[in-house]
């Protein structure tokens, strides 16, 4: 493995055969919108453009190995204008054998018929662990193949730890190695900063212990590619794997099926994210908003609850009552009030945070909302935007609940602000409308979200719907 890195690293290696892509097509087809992270589910994919191809193990030997980007047209759907982004771009690993072993069963795309690789069958190469060994010995040994950049930090890595797979549903690939290091890979790819490396990045120059520090990252640059833009591709990032910690979601799950108080855990989950966005804070510019910065915000918060009232008829009789949560905060900004906007996780939930044995919280996936463009996701917000996410999550675990115990969600919410403020010296109490605003905002997708995808759980989201549009922002409400 090692030998073949390090011949890859030192000289040319070729791209793609001629024919591959197309080859692939029928196949990419039928398995790529099945993925869990494949974005544009429920519209026909149509076609396949390159971006960039590089062969990580030859194909002409038992095992072969290609990194593929590859751009997946599709039709617009009926909400995209014709100024809508370009098809969305994915990163593939492609394995080759001539036949899968029954241990990778789950992992086939297909079998090739035609083109350079006909008779051989292609599968998710993520399942395998020799190409997952390749991809960090690439890692370690930093090494330049084709287009692709494997960078890496001062921590050493160890060549010989076993790498497995995350079969969880995400919406990106993990592979721990070892339970030393856990490498996730981004699957939709765009070009330019991505948060996913440049915040923890940040945050390890601040010294701030909630977030892993990237040991190694893996990048793609617009020259081996055919994208015009001048810019990089992050792929990858590397950290430190949290040995036996606990996913926050699932912990609170399990701490309420037992009828258990969450408000000591929800209240250390406060004080960590407080001490994330003080060192962001630190360590990244902030800026002031004002009344027209503000007035974008709140008719971007209105634009989506009008939005979502047409997709969803449940939701319309309350958007007179919600509108009012976002009109209350464009009255303070009118009144000269100010907020100020700094970098923050941008999607930051139960999911999105580990217990580690000793008790210690961390928070990881710094990569925001991957719908959004990521300009959007790298301009600096309000916290709040971060805390509501949090409350709701809260509320979202309570319901899910059976049964549901009372007083759960507002005893955990209570805590989490308690514990922000004892690290900040903000309580986000202090400040309801911006709070109900943000909320309501996230409420408002949650909606939209189950109608489309999960409607049974809709719900959850319309509960607080329900609250929010009952509220009337005084403090004494705010939670």
């Amino acid at each position: 493995m090692s030998e073949a890195v390090t011949r890859s690293a030192g000289a040319h290696r070729p791209a793609a055969p001629p024919g591959l892509l197309a080859s692939l097509d029928p196949l990419l087809r039928e398995w790529l919108p099945r993925q869990r992270w494949f974005a544009g589910k429920g519209r026909p994919v149509s076609g396949f453009s390159l971006v960039a191809a590089t062969e990580l193990l030859p194909a002409d030997t038992q095992l072969g190995l290609y990194h593929l980007l590859v751009r997946a047209h599709q039709p617009l759907a009926p909400t995209q204008g014709a100024l809508s982004h370009p098809a969305d771009c994915y990163q593939l690993l492609i394995g080759v054998r001539e036949a899968l072993p029954p241990r990778l069963a789950p992992a086939l795309i297909g079998h090739l018929k035609e083109g350079p690789l006909a008779g051989r069958t292609v599968y998710e190469a993520l399942y395998d662990p020799r190409p997952a060994g390749v991809l960090l010995e690439a890692l370690r040994t930093q090494a330049r193949i084709g287009a692709l950049r494997f960078e890496c930090d001062r921590q050493e890595i160890r060549g010989d730890l076993v790498p497995r797979l995350v079969t969880s549903e995400q919406s990106n690939s993990s592979i721990v190695y070892g339970d030393t290091f856990i490498l996730k890979l981004l699957r939709r790819i765009v070009p330019g900063i991505n948060p996913d490396l440049e915040l923890p990045l940040a945050l390890a120059r601040e010294g701030c212990p909630r977030v892993p520090a990237p040991a190694a990252w893996l990048l793609a640059d617009s020259a081996g590619t055919t994208d015009a833009a001048d810019e990089t591709y992050v792929l990858g990032v590397l950290q430190p794997f949290v040995q036996g910690a606990a996913d926050g979601w699932e912990l609170a799950l399990r701490e309420l099926a037992k009828g258990e108080d969450f408000s000591t855990e929800a209240r250390a989950l406060g004080r960590a994210t407080a001490e994330v966005h003080t060192a962001l804070a630190r360590a990244l510019p902030t800026m002031t908003l004002g009344h027209t910065q503000m007035r974008l915000l709140v008719d971007g918060m209105i634009e989506r609850l009008e939005a979502a009232a047409q997709a969803v008829p449940a939701l319309q009789r309350y958007a007179p009552r919600l509108h009012t949560a976002f009109e209350a905060l464009a009255d303070l900004s009118d009144e000269g009030r100010t907020w100020i906007a700094q970098r923050i996780h941008g999607d930051l939930h139960l999911g999105q945070c580990l217990r580690s044995p000793d008790g210690a919280w961390s928070l990881i996936d710094f990569e925001g909302e991957p719908s959004k463009p990521l300009a959007e996701r790298r301009m600096p917000q309000p916290p709040a935007r971060d805390i509501a996410g949090m409350l709701r999550s809260f509320d979202y675990a309570a319901l899910s609940g059976h049964p549901p115990v009372p007083g759960w969600a507002d005893a955990c919410r209570a805590a989490y602000c308690t514990g922000y403020a004892e690290v900040s010296g903000r309580d986000p109490r202090t400040d309801p409308v911006l709070l109900r605003a943000y909320e309501t905002d996230k409420a408002i997708y949650e909606v939209l979200y189950e109608a489309r995808h999960r409607p049974d759980w809709l719900p959850v989201p319309m509960a607080a719907i329900h609250r929010l549009a009952a509220d009337d922002g005084a403090p004494e409400h705010a939670l």
